[in-house]
């Protein structure tokens, strides 16, 4: 039976709302109005926030961020910029290069993603890094 069983290791509820309280307090310390999303690595949805303020427009983008982090593994914004419409028309815009989405590691363990969008880059990824350091997540900051 061992050999056609694969053992697998989840987030769990209670890991992503940790991260997503984090994360909700970050953006509201830096006064920056997004929506969060944290997905599994097949990109499924596993919790979401929208805070008070956030652009009608800005989940789109959260979840295509997330999805890039959950699925590709790797952080979004990551790819040169002449790729950019070339991902986004052949993924339908499932898939972005906009900065503020990344993986979900522990112990090595891919997880999932998240993001966050609303804000600039560099705010949403701190406003994920927050959220990853309340659970003691790790990530891949690099880019490719």
């Amino acid at each position: 039976m061992s050999d056609y069983v694969i053992q697998t290791q989840k987030l769990n509820y209670s890991g992503a709302a940790a991260i997503l309280a984090a994360a909700v307090a970050e953006a509201e310390k830096i006064g920056v109005p997004v929506v969060i999303v944290i997905m599994d690595p097949a990109g499924q949805l596993i919790t979401y926030a929208r805070t008070d303020g956030a652009a009608d427009l800005a989940a789109g983008p959260a979840y295509a961020k997330a999805r890039v982090a959950a699925e590709r593994r790797h952080p979004s914004g990551a790819l040169p910029v002449e790729y950019e419409t070339g991902v986004a028309f052949t993924t339908g815009g499932s898939y972005t290069n906009l900065a503020g989405g990344l993986q979900i590691l522990i112990a090595g363990v891919h997880l999932g993603g998240i993001a966050a969008s609303g804000g600039s880059g560099e705010q949403d990824t701190q406003i994920v890094l927050a959220g990853l350091a309340a659970i003691g997540a790790e990530t891949v900051l690099l880019t490719m």
